[in-house]
């Protein structure tokens, strides 16, 4: 196992929370390396030695969301939709300043589509379309469908379009994909 120096985590850790602050001030097109490495204490060189420019950082950032969120159906198989979905809106409630800035931001599109076929990869795991109420319908449109269903009400959880709190919102979720899956 490789010993990972604190310094380095701290500094990426730094630009991260920078990124993010300022992701909620302007838009993302309006930010510059620069503004990062002000706002998290640290030089140009030090970004750039990390990262190939804010378009890797906010990929870097949207990956390990969606690697943390993978994980977590992978520990929650064996729960029903419903609990499953509520470990999701947990995460999600944990990390709201990242959700709620992203969704708002000019980056939401490519964390749009990033984060359905992650939706849509996850519920493919569960589909069957041989027997029960999917029984002869497509695969690929009811995959899509349910999928771009769950993304729309994340998007518009964060964006305060539902105000439900989370543990509503993700038990009425998974009651749905129960009935439909």
């Amino acid at each position: 196992m490789t010993k990972v120096d604190r310094r380095i985590l701290k500094s990426q850790s730094s630009i991260k929370t920078a990124f993010l602050e300022l992701m909620s001030e302007k838009s993302f097109d309006e930010i510059t390396v620069q503004d990062i490495a002000d706002k998290a204490n640290v030089g140009r060189r030090t970004v750039y030695l990390h990262y190939l420019d804010k378009y890797d950082l906010l990929d870097k950032l949207i990956e390990e969301h969606f690697n943390e969120l993978r994980r977590l159906c992978k520990l929650s198989a064996e729960l029903s939709f419903v609990d499953a979905t509520v470990v999701w809106f947990e995460y999600f409630e944990k990390n709201h300043s990242f959700f709620s800035t992203i969704i708002a931001s000019k980056g939401a599109a490519s964390f749009r589509r990033g984060f359905l076929k992650l939706v849509i990869e996850e519920l493919e795991v569960e589909l069957n379309i041989k027997e029960g109420v999917n029984k002869g319908l497509s695969k690929d449109i009811v995959v899509k469908f349910f999928g771009t269903a769950v993304v729309g009400i994340v998007e518009a959880y964060f964006s305060n379009e539902i105000t439900d709190p989370a543990r509503a919102v993700a038990e009425q979720v998974g009651l749905l994909l129960e009935k439909n899956f």
